[in-house]
């Protein structure tokens, strides 16, 4: 065990005092965070409103044509397109829209929308959105009663938000349930990928280098691809803590730099004397505050280090086997991974599924089976899962490991002091189970 610790010990310190270590635990949430601000900021200054004039012929359109927070419509007197046209080189509109007279507004019609610019998609259905909506009002007006206007007749329609809960537990919102078992799946795929990739390569370099051969003089082969898996684990531990505060850190910041943005926000809520600080807030951090308070972050918090730990200790040793059974070539390792890696890929279907039906056959199926467990479970936490589930997922992950782990040191053994032949899955099966 003392051995095993001091390769863990070396494992972790050799990474740790490593410049790229530092550069890319530091540098990965800055920029993280950079593109987040960049997409707030081209938010925030690059929401301005879509001016477009509107020549009616019919004058139809006049107070049944509405603006909206991204689109401005302004009803113009002339009908000249030349004169329309000058407006836009003076940049007075963005651009016009001219509704012949007898324009009846049948399927199949369409009217021509001038502009001195492209037009995206987005900014087309818009403006067609609107246009389709003031001509439904058009229709709708002469089948009303006597008295009865459009507006009473908006009045009339429900938006309802359909909040889901489960017998005995909190209510919460299955989107924010959706976003949240989505990160955690993903981030367990990464972690799988990255930190198993790296024992892999770990376990290559040392063979490559004859290094092996020094060490398994003084320690046994299944304590040298333990003291590795767990080293490598924990620097993956402690990298993935420094990346949380620092994200959270620099989310506290973003009010600083982006003050307009809170402003607008509690502009939109409407703002009183006696509103209460929590009235202030914005609509979706509200939002955002309430789900979580419906949702056992801790739990999760701690699950998912559960989950990271236990899937990557189990495949890591499987990366480490197949790191000692190569040599120089990387194709050779390429060509062993491809089994290794189907059940991650394999997992992230799974929680696709999953996440769109989380009580169902196949989720309940990836969220016990230790290949796919660590990222279907996760996916499926934010829903609420029975604890008889989850201790059972924990129990089965835990066995796994420890049948990767038998496995994996049986061809360690082996594998690491073989030199110049390809192996295939068929030798590396005998390495296991050969005494």
């Amino acid at each position: 065990m003392n051995k095993t610790y001091i390769i863990i010990q070396r494992e972790f310190l050799s990474r740790v005092q490593k410049k790229t270590f530092v550069l890319t635990t530091i540098l990965l949430p800055l920029l993280i965070f950079g593109f987040y601000a960049l997409i707030i900021y081209f938010s925030v200054k690059g929401n301005d409103d879509l001016k477009v004039a509107v020549a009616d012929h019919t004058g139809l359109l006049k107070d049944k044509l509405e603006n909206s927070e991204s689109v401005q419509f302004t009803f113009v007197e002339e009908k000249d397109p030349a004169v329309l046209q000058q407006s836009l080189k003076e940049r007075k509109y963005n651009g016009y829209i001219i509704v012949p007279a007898g324009f009846t507004a049948q399927k199949g019609d369409s009217l021509v929308y001038a502009s001195n610019s492209n037009v995206g998609l987005m900014t087309k259905e818009k403006i067609e959105r609107r246009i389709n909506k003031a001509y439904e009002k058009i229709r709708l007006q002469p089948l009303l009663a006597p008295g009865v206007s459009i507006k009473a007749v908006d009045s009339t329609r429900a938006e309802i938000a359909l909040q889901v809960s489960k017998e005995g537990g909190k209510s919460g919102s299955t989107g924010f349930a959706y976003v949240l078992g989505f990160a955690s799946g993903i981030l367990i795929y990464m972690v799988l990928l990255i930190y198993g990739t790296m024992v892999m390569r770990g376990v290559m370099e040392e063979k490559t280098n004859r290094v092996a051969e020094v060490m398994i003089s003084s320690v046994k082969p299944y304590q040298l691809m333990m003291g590795k898996i767990l080293g490598i684990g924990a620097v993956g531990i402690v990298q993935f803590f420094i990346w949380g505060v620092l994200i959270m850190a620099l989310q506290m910041l973003l009010p600083l730099f982006f003050p307009e943005m809170v402003d607008q926000a509690i502009q939109q809520q409407g703002s009183m004397p006696a509103m209460t600080n929590a009235a202030q807030q914005p609509g979706m951090l509200q939002e955002l505050t309430k789900n979580l308070n419906n949702t056992n972050i801790g739990m999760i918090a701690g699950l998912f280090i559960l989950y990271f730990f236990g899937g990557y200790l189990l495949y890591s040793a499987l990366f480490a086997a197949v790191g000692c059974a190569v040599n120089e070539d990387p194709q050779d390792a390429q060509q062993l991974m491809f089994p290794i890696m189907m059940p991650i890929i394999f997992s992230f279907v799974i929680m696709t599924q999953a996440l769109n039906n989380p009580d169902g056959g196949l989720a309940l199926f990836g969220s016990l089976f230790p290949l796919t467990s660590p990222i279907v479970m996760m996916a499926r936490l934010p829903y609420g899962v029975p604890g008889w589930q989850i201790f059972l997922s924990i129990a089965l992950l835990a066995l796994g490991f420890l049948g990767t782990a038998w496995l994996a040191a049986r061809i360690y053994r082996t594998g690491i002091l073989m030199y110049g032949k390809k192996p295939t899955w068929k030798e590396m099966w005998k390495w296991a189970f050969t005494k």
